[in-house]
């Protein structure tokens, strides 16, 4: 076949002008002269066992003494007050009688693992599971106890986890973020973007969030259609107005990142509905992760998703359960009932999170994805109520609390450290926030202590001056 001049360019204004746009935007900022403020760091610094991650958030407070940390000595002591030197500084401070779990436990799987009746199907996938019982928080106030979970900090402004990953690691994906977040379709957390930001690292590390429900990305299609060749023109007259801007006020870490996020917008058009399409999948999938259940559908569509962005080399996701506090209460914040509240919310992610683990597996992922399982802090073992009565509800715990990860080469099926005989304090093998981030970073090839970035007169890193890896979960 022979192509006159006319032909040529009509193929490629109408035929492959979103593939050549791409291409000449990722080859155009790959000649870019590097900000020097955006530099990569040095890193993986060794052999990664984990290429992805996906952090499960729950806002609110996951209760350990009803889901992961079984304490026997809470039924035989259950409507009994706490004695005068053990009663904690609690953010109510209004310590009630001690109440049993109100969900009985097993021990699940080959391992043994007890897990509570209040995730069977979690349960299910117990020998999966890395389950470290003995975190402690320096807050039991949501806000700073939630920047803390995700930046190491108790106050905002600093990066979030996702984002140091981002920063350390870098973008496997051409068309897609580094950094993506899912937040619960029932509405945002408290602080809304700030809970996602990049904070004082370079702006293009901040997390992207794409819904799970309807309308992935907002305004990610124009309004009205435009012709390929009006399309093509006038961005590639954008992208030569942007450089010459960027180059007049010698660069910048904020103009910089604006413009390759509008160049990573173009790509995003395609690449996104794409990944969306949850149609495409089985209905053997759409199953397993429960999008035919009206409790699970809106989470189960989530990890999902999550699960379709990490095929295409996404490597941080973080997926909420849990928005805004109010009411009516959509997390998992149990003050006046606790079997109403937690049985809510552990309906909507118990199968989906389980799925995604289950559906990594058989893929072979899950050797070389890590998942994570976090709340900002726990629930004390007394209800939250005055002297001498026996609510329904629990207070905030910072003294002790669960969270689980899981993949990654990690030791499975087992539970490391603990609290005392009531599930109020963490005293066996503690562990904090720092180290929490620190094994996290580790898992991803990343040395905590050189992962680092020069702000305000300070080399900055996720573990502030602190931190150790958790040498005994490590595979």
């Amino acid at each position: 076949m022979q192509w006159n001049r006319r032909d040529l360019f009509s193929f490629a204004a109408r035929g492959i002008g979103g593939t050549a746009l791409a291409w000449l935007l990722a080859h155009r900022e790959a000649r870019a002269e590097p900000v020097p403020s955006e530099a990569q760091p040095a890193a993986p610094h060794f052999e990664p066992k984990a290429k992805r991650v996906v952090h499960f958030v729950l806002c609110g407070g996951l209760s350990q003494v009803d889901t992961f940390d079984f304490k026997p000595a809470l039924a035989r002591h259950h409507g009994q007050p706490l004695g005068a030197a053990e009663r904690p500084d609690v953010f109510f401070g209004q310590v009630g009688l001690l109440r049993k779990n109100d969900w009985d436990f097993q021990q699940r799987g080959q391992s043994g693992l007890w897990i509570s009746d209040l995730f069977p199907h979690l349960a299910g996938v117990a020998d999966e599971l890395t389950v470290i019982r003995s975190m402690f928080a320096d807050t039991s106030n949501h806000t700073p106890a939630t920047f803390q979970e995700n930046t190491g900090f108790r106050l905002n402004g600093f990066p979030v986890v996702g984002a140091w990953a981002s920063y350390g690691l870098g973008c496997e994906t051409d068309d897609l973020p580094a950094f993506v977040v899912i937040p619960d379709s029932r509405g945002y957390p408290a602080g809304g973007s700030i809970n996602w930001t990049s904070g004082f690292l370079p702006a293009r590390h901040q997390g992207v969030v794409i819904r799970g429900k309807g309308t992935p990305i907002e305004d990610i299609a124009p309004a009205r259609p435009i012709p390929e060749p009006t399309e093509l023109a006038s961005r590639q007259l954008l992208a030569a107005l942007n450089q010459q801007h960027l180059q007049r006020q010698g660069g910048g870490d904020l103009l910089a990142a604006r413009i390759r996020s509008y160049e990573l917008a173009a790509k995003m058009q395609l690449a996104v509905p794409a990944v969306a399409d949850l149609a495409s999948e089985t209905d053997a999938t759409h199953e397993l992760y429960g999008l035919n259940r009206s409790e699970t559908s809106d989470f189960g569509r989530g990890c999902l998703l999550a699960r379709r962005l990490l095929e295409r080399g996404v490597r941080f996701i973080q997926v909420f359960s849990g928005g805004a506090f109010g009411s009516p209460r959509i997390n998992w914040d149990g003050h006046e009932n606790m079997r109403q509240n937690h049985g809510q919310e552990a309906a909507r992610i118990d199968q989906p999170i389980a799925a995604l683990i289950t559906d990594l597996r058989q893929r072979g992922m899950l050797r070389d994805t890590l998942l994570l399982f976090t709340s900002e802090f726990g629930r004390t073992p007394f209800t939250q109520s005055a002297d001498g009565v026996l609510g329904e509800g629990r207070d905030h715990n910072q003294y002790g609390f669960s969270v689980w990860m899981c993949g990654a080469g990690l030791r499975a099926g087992i539970a490391y450290g603990a609290t005392d005989e009531l599930g109020l304090h963490a005293v066996e093998n503690r562990v904090h926030w720092n180290d929490f981030h620190a094994t996290v970073l580790h898992l991803c090839g990343i040395d905590h202590e050189k992962l680092t970035y020069y702000h305000n007169g300070i080399r900055r890193r996720l573990t502030d001056v602190a931190g150790h890896v958790i040498e005994p979960i490590l595979g």
